[in-house]
């Protein structure tokens, strides 16, 4: 393991910190925003571009891990999102409407790199990812109108498009690198030469994107530091429940290691930026509600950079290498 990945949940955290302290001293809001979804693209090229056929074809053997994580993200995480909201944050429809919005969307994008980091199943990854943007989309609206009382409709249009952007995007990206290089000298020099390369960006373009995501919404999160520190506990909650309940579920069906691993990155993981963007383009005169979702970054990174670190040293070996 690379000393990159060793410290990983220390440059994530860094990464953050920086991002906040550079959007206060420096204009960077507007430059820094333009960056985070190209960032995305390109980290989930690289991403994607180690995913073969072989190992999706594993997926097929994990019908039980992507049926665990369809109910916890789409029947357990908005009911328990709904009552951290109706509890903690009663008195705050924006607050409440904002922390469903980053609640009941899974992550498309961050958890495929920790999930890989943590050597997790990324066959059984990459066959979540789908079901989850399909089912968000369709879903979205459903849960705001029912769980977050008099709300707007969201705008599914503005979620499908840019949902699409960071999915189908990189996917192209990905599939024309690996056919390009086998191309170009073979299967055997794409894999030795250009896909470790591809893998060594990961990281980097990762704690760009963090830092990018932070710059941009500096100010945002000082100017509603009062609101912050109410959003911080249901906040904490969720990311400390959730890894439990993942973890549960896995050992309740027995799946292996490296299944548990992508069940809980797939549990925990939100998503953020897809979601921050639907919040600003679907309720721009309601800044509460993209607080939520600049909030919850600030604790998932680090702890999913974290939590890849404690999954992989309990189950060390026993995961499916995403370069394998």
């Amino acid at each position: 393991m690379s000393t990159s990945e060793k410290f990983q949940s220390v440059f994530v955290a860094l990464a953050a910190v920086l991002g906040l302290g550079s959007g206060l001293l420096w204009p960077l809001g507007t430059a820094a925003g333009h960056l985070v979804l190209p960032l995305l693209v390109v980290m989930l090229a690289a991403v994607f571009a180690q995913v073969d056929a072989g190992q999706a074809r594993q997926a097929r053997g994990t019908r039980k891990v992507v049926a665990a994580s369809l109910v916890l993200n789409f029947v357990f995480t908005p009911l328990f999102a709904w009552a951290l909201g109706a509890g903690l944050l009663g008195g705050s429809p924006d607050l409440r409407i904002g922390l469903l919005l980053l609640l009941v969307t899974p992550c498309t994008d961050w958890y495929l790199v920790f999930t890989g980091l943590a050597r997790g199943h990324m066959g059984a990854a990459a066959a979540v990812l789908p079901v989850n943007l399909v089912l968000q989309l369709l879903l979205l609206p459903v849960y705001v109108l029912l769980l977050g009382g008099e709300a707007a409709m969201v705008d599914t249009g503005t979620l499908a498009e840019a949902v699409l952007l960071v999915l189908v995007v990189p996917v192209v990206l990905a599939v024309l690198l690996r056919w390009g290089a086998r191309r170009c000298r073979g299967a055997r020099w794409r894999d030795r030469r250009v896909l470790p390369v591809v893998a060594a960006s990961v990281l980097p373009l990762l704690y760009a994107a963090v830092f990018a995501m932070f710059a941009w919404q500096a100010r945002t999160v000082v100017g509603h530091l009062g609101e912050l520190l109410v959003l911080l506990l249901p906040l904490a909650l969720f990311f400390l429940v959730m890894p439990l309940v993942a973890a549960g579920t896995g050992r309740v069906l027995r799946l292996p290691a490296d299944q548990r691993v992508t069940l809980t990155m797939t549990s925990v993981a939100r998503n953020s930026p897809v979601a921050l963007a639907v919040a600003v383009a679907a309720f721009p005169d309601r800044p509460l509600i993209a607080l939520a979702l600049v909030a919850g970054p600030l604790l998932e990174l680090p702890l999913l950079a974290a939590l890849s670190q404690i999954v992989r040293v309990r189950d060390p070996g026993s995961a499916t290498d995403p370069r394998s």
